[in-house]
């Protein structure tokens, strides 16, 4: 790739490896983003077989097998290798025709693969067997030394996983699992599914594990854990309306009731036959206020201007004066 780049100018060059790169690097995780960085890169250098094949495996990872089959045919003129024979023939698998899938496994160009590319081909072929309701055939095409071997090789597991699926659609369920748990084992990164395929066929069923934690981090308990709560809302016994009338409101903070607290701030709350008792009370209280302060304030004004309220001295004063008045005259 970098010669090919090398005949661009640099600052092109640079841009359409920012791109290509950035296709490599989503092709897997955000196919649609890396077929638009493709676009990009095309735009810039259609005439590089490399930008070509890259444009190709983004439109496959996206599904658009007829315009991945024209990329790849025209990278395959440029460069006149026939590594992307398989991924064409699956091209023509995605646009409905296995049969001429199928004729390509059988061309000279299969030939010229290296033992990973005839693999590829084989679990092509296989596949367009399977297209056409010939599976049977599809078991027997996957058949081969390398199916054999027990040597471990980046296409082993999947090799072993079709083989397995194949077997399992001709109810050859025992060797299906079988040949499941030899891709597991051959299945260093992944990229096969054979452990979930093995649990299906032993009857076993995952449950989330999260799914009662999700509802309970909400503020709703699991169903399992509101089965307390409810028995124990069950065994609270009702009040009747008389009880609940009784019951005074408790203030959770400050440890008053509010029923007394609010007969001292607020006169509307107290029933009116408590109010009138209250009034009645209140003014008797006043009554024995007013005749205690009458009686003082009469013993006072008997005691300053009443006749005959002062002392004996004061009188005996008083009538020795009149006789001497008396004697005089």
């Amino acid at each position: 790739m970098r010669q090919e780049l090398m005949s661009l100018p640099k600052t092109l060059a640079e841009d359409v490896a920012k791109n290509l790169v950035m296709v490599a690097k989503l092709l897997d995780e955000d196919p649609e983003q890396a077929y638009a960085y493709s676009r990009i890169a095309l735009r810039l250098a259609s005439r590089v077989a490399a930008v070509r094949e890259a444009a190709g495996f983004a439109s496959y990872a996206t599904g658009k097998y007829a315009e991945a089959l024209a990329e790849f045919r025209t990278a395959r003129r440029m460069t006149g290798s026939a590594e992307l024979w398989p991924v064409m023939a699956d091209c023509e698998r995605g646009m409905g025709r296995p049969e001429r899938a199928l004729a390509m496994a059988g061309e000279p160009e299969v030939q010229k693969l290296d033992r990973a590319g005839q693999v590829e081909m084989r679990l092509v072929a296989a596949g367009a067997r399977r297209d056409m309701g010939q599976t049977d055939a599809a078991v027997v095409t996957l058949q081969s030394s390398e199916l054999a071997s027990s040597a471990v090789h980046p296409w082993t597991a999947r090799l072993r996983y079709a083989y397995a699926d194949a077997l399992l659609a001709v109810d050859r369920a025992d060797e299906a699992r079988e040949w499941f748990a030899k891709a597991l084992e051959a299945d260093q990164g992944g990229t096969t599914d054979a452990s979930d395929r093995l649990a299906e066929l032993d009857g076993v069923e995952f449950v989330d594990a999260l799914e009662g934690e999700d509802a309970e981090v909400a503020g709703e308990p699991a169903e399992r854990d509101r089965e307390p709560y409810e028995a124990a809302e069950r065994d609270v016994p009702e009040q009747d309306g008389a009880e609940r009338d009784a019951a005074p409101d408790v203030d959770d903070e400050r440890g008053d009731v509010s029923g007394e607290r609010g007969a001292d701030l607020d006169p509307e709350s107290v029933p009116a036959e408590e109010a009138e008792a209250e009034s009645a009370d209140r003014g008797t209280d006043a009554d024995a206020d007013a005749e205690a302060g009458a009686g003082v304030d009469g013993d006072v004004a008997a005691g300053e201007d009443a006749p005959g309220a002062g002392s004996a001295e004061a009188r005996g004063a008083d009538e020795e004066a009149a006789e001497r008045r008396s004697d005089d005259a």
